[in-house]
């Protein structure tokens, strides 16, 4: 009985989160939606399904793909990063989880800021952790890439980046090298970033638990 009141509340919850949202905001929460990394458990949500559903559907498609819990994580976490932070933050107000996200995927907490803010965890840069939102979020890519350039990047790696036709595509060109760097360069990319981009590094700081 009590499992079944709180899928009832979580639905509800969701959909009216999902409800307020004008029709462009939920035509590009279903695209992030899409995308979004989900935990190894789990499967993203097919965009043909998605396409297709509606506010009240989408809340019983998150539902029953992740759970309670999770699905109101990767929903407030798809809103953020889909520039709806007021619906993001109602909706972990709503059903409980404003305070510490207990259901985020496991980080520790950062120190307040001192000389590595951007270790998240140990083998877990910042911009690994935040590649989604970084990905997202980044605008005029442009002028980052010309600090990287020939400190991080090579001509030809700045050249197949610069040819991307938008922000995403060129942090998502920026973000395929990444595996192949060390904490050096890792550590460059994060100082460009914090220095051209302050508001959204500090946002994505004040997010992590």
């Amino acid at each position: 009985m009590a499992t079944s009141a709180w899928q009832k509340s979580v639905r509800f919850c969701l959909a009216e989160a999902l409800e307020n949202l004008t029709e462009e905001e939920l035509k590009k929460f279903k695209a992030n939606l899409n995308e979004f990394p989900v935990k190894e458990d789990f499967r993203n949500i097919p965009r043909g399904t998605l396409q297709k559903a509606g506010a009240l559907e989408l809340s019983d498609l998150l539902v029953n793909y992740y759970c309670e819990d999770y699905a109101v994580e990767v929903a407030a976490r798809v809103l953020s990063d889909s520039n709806c932070r007021p619906q993001a933050q109602k909706l972990r107000r709503d059903t409980g989880k404003d305070a510490c996200s207990s259901v985020q995927e496991p980080v520790p907490q950062i120190s307040t800021p001192s000389t590595q803010p951007e270790v998240q965890a140990p083998g877990m840069h910042f911009i690994e952790r935040h590649r989604w939102a970084l990905i997202q979020r980044t605008t005029t890519v442009e002028e980052i890439l010309d600090q990287l350039y020939e400190v991080i990047l090579t001509h030809e790696q700045y050249e197949s980046i610069m040819v991307q036709k938008t922000s995403q595509d060129k942090m998502r060109e920026l973000y395929s090298l990444v595996p192949g760097w060390d904490q050096r360069c890792k550590d460059f990319l994060y100082k460009v970033l914090k220095e051209k981009r302050r508001p959204l590094i500090e946002d994505l700081e004040r997010q992590t638990p």
